[in-house]
């Protein structure tokens, strides 16, 4: 297939004008369902908008425009711990002068970040209720650059992705993603359109910056056939499944499935081993109490009881657990979450996840950030850092991985600053003993961000961080600015 943006065969594909591919402006689902603000939601908003607008007067810019700088960055960050107390890294001097914070977003852009957990939706797509998402992390003022913008299902095609993955943040690489449905024009994408993102994406910048999943669908008709589709014909990157069967549906979900299933699953591991795609990635959590209430029967699905005896009897295997198994998300609230842990000090079900090494013996499973962090790290950031502490302390820092689950909340750049600028409170370091997470640099940081999924999917990280400064995304990003 030509590689130019042009080719007539990708527009019809993707439904998006990619002739133009360079932006000329800043610009809930059943998954993850939008619930109303809390008051300290509406406290931070209310911060953001007058430190914004004292700070834009004083640079004699629009709130906007200040907003979508750097320095307008690390006003919300200050505004954060105005909110919600001395979490993240940021201060007044750095957001009151431009110089000073486009320095630092400077030399912190060329660091690795590698997010293997990114979507978009095919241009036929019927599930509109993702625009609900981004106007959320608008209304809530989680993402600075949704401020005051009306959202649109064309929001979440293919051509933003472009434009808020790679134009718009700090990605190095991303990896595309989907999931199934019992009802096939309901999946996310197909698997072809999967495979064929990551070519265009490739195919502009002249180097590696996409990766590829391959959905697999335990229990469907045919769906070992479609595993050995994958396997012969598109060559992807990795496997992904949920647990739950049909997530965009719960109601139809006729094919829930265990990871440890040793009669439906362990043959397609088995085909993934012999393919040498060594990284199975698993959808859990976002499951919150009154989702159960109405799922009684997929509940056992989603927790991560499954997960240690699969990974015992597939040691070759890396087992990739996205949303950490986060709970809350999908129609509870990080609030809901931040309770429960004063009651207990423990996180459903990332608690689980991350004591499994330990009680297990096993060394190969992972915890993806996806959504996870976008949902904790604005709305509760003291949960946001246990949710770390608790991952990094339980499976060490070398298995936690990057993932945002972007687009659903606009371009992930607000998540990569979120990281870069948390730190865990001393107070809950010395109760729970917990490490620190260390400075935007940290080798921690710096492991959670790029270096892991690096390691997973054999990327030799300087020789991608030098391809990536002078390809055609580059270039893109480079005129954009």
């Amino acid at each position: 297939m030509p590689r130019s943006p042009k080719n007539p065969r990708i527009l019809r594909r993707f439904g998006n004008r990619l002739n133009r591919p360079l932006p000329t402006r800043d610009r809930g689902s059943d998954e993850i369902a939008p619930g109303p603000r809390t008051p300290r939601q509406r406290e931070l908003a209310a911060r953001i908008d007058s430190l914004g607008s004292e700070l834009a007067k004083r640079q004699g810019i629009s709130r906007r425009e200040f907003l979508g700088s750097a320095a307008g960055m690390a006003a919300a960050f200050v505004a954060m711990n105005q909110t919600f107390g001395m979490l993240f890294e940021a201060d007044l001097a750095e957001a009151a002068d431009p110089e000073r914070a486009a320095e630092r977003a400077g030399r912190l852009s060329s660091q690795l970040v590698i997010d293997m957990h990114t979507h978009f939706l095919r241009p036929d797509t019927r599930l509109t209720g993702f625009v609900a998402m981004r106007e959320k992390a608008r209304d809530r003022g989680w993402n600075p650059d949704l401020k005051g913008k009306k959202q649109t299902i064309q929001d979440l095609m293919f051509q933003n992705y472009l434009d808020e993955m790679y134009l718009k943040s700090d990605t190095t690489m991303a990896c595309i993603s989907g999931a199934p449905s019992e009802i096939t024009e309901d999946w996310f994408l197909t698997n072809d359109m999967i495979a064929e993102g990551r070519k265009v994406i490739n195919g502009l910048a002249g180097t590696r910056r996409s990766f590829a999943h391959a959905v697999f669908a335990p229990g469907y008709d045919g769906w070992m056939d479609q595993v050995d589709y994958a396997i012969e014909t598109l060559k992807p990157d990795s496997f992904k499944g949920y647990t739950i069967g049909d997530n965009t549906h719960k109601d139809l979900s006729e094919h829930p499935w265990f990871m440890d299933d040793e009669d439906l699953v362990y043959p397609a591991y088995e085909k993934f081993q012999k393919a040498s795609l060594v990284n199975v990635c698993v959808h859990k959590g976002l499951f919150p109490p009154a989702t159960e209430r109405r799922f009684p029967n997929l509940a056992p699905y989603c927790d991560v009881r499954d997960v240690a005896k699969a990974a015992k009897d597939w040691p070759g295997l890396n087992f990739v657990i996205y949303h950490a198994g986060y709970r809350y998300a999908g129609g509870g609230t990080a609030e809901e979450a931040w309770k429960a842990f004063q009651k207990t000090g423990r996180i459903e079900w990332v608690t689980d996840l991350a004591e499994i090494p330990t009680k297990h013996g096993v060394s190969n499973v992972y915890a993806d950030l996806g959504q996870t962090f976008a949902q904790t790290v604005i709305a509760e950031p003291r949960l946001a850092a246990m949710i770390l502490g608790q991952l990094v302390k339980g499976l060490g820092a070398d298995h936690v991985c990057w993932g945002t689950d972007a687009l659903w909340t606009g371009t992930p750049q607000w998540q990569i600053e979120g990281l870069r600028r948390l730190e865990i409170p001393e107070d809950l370091r010395a109760q729970y003993d917990l490490p620190e997470l260390g400075g935007p640099d940290s080798e921690t940081k710096r492991a959670i961000l790029g270096d892991n999924n690096a390691r997973l999917y054999g990327v030799d990280s300087a020789l991608a961080l030098a391809a990536a400064r002078d390809d055609g995304i580059a270039r893109m990003k480079r005129e954009m600015a």
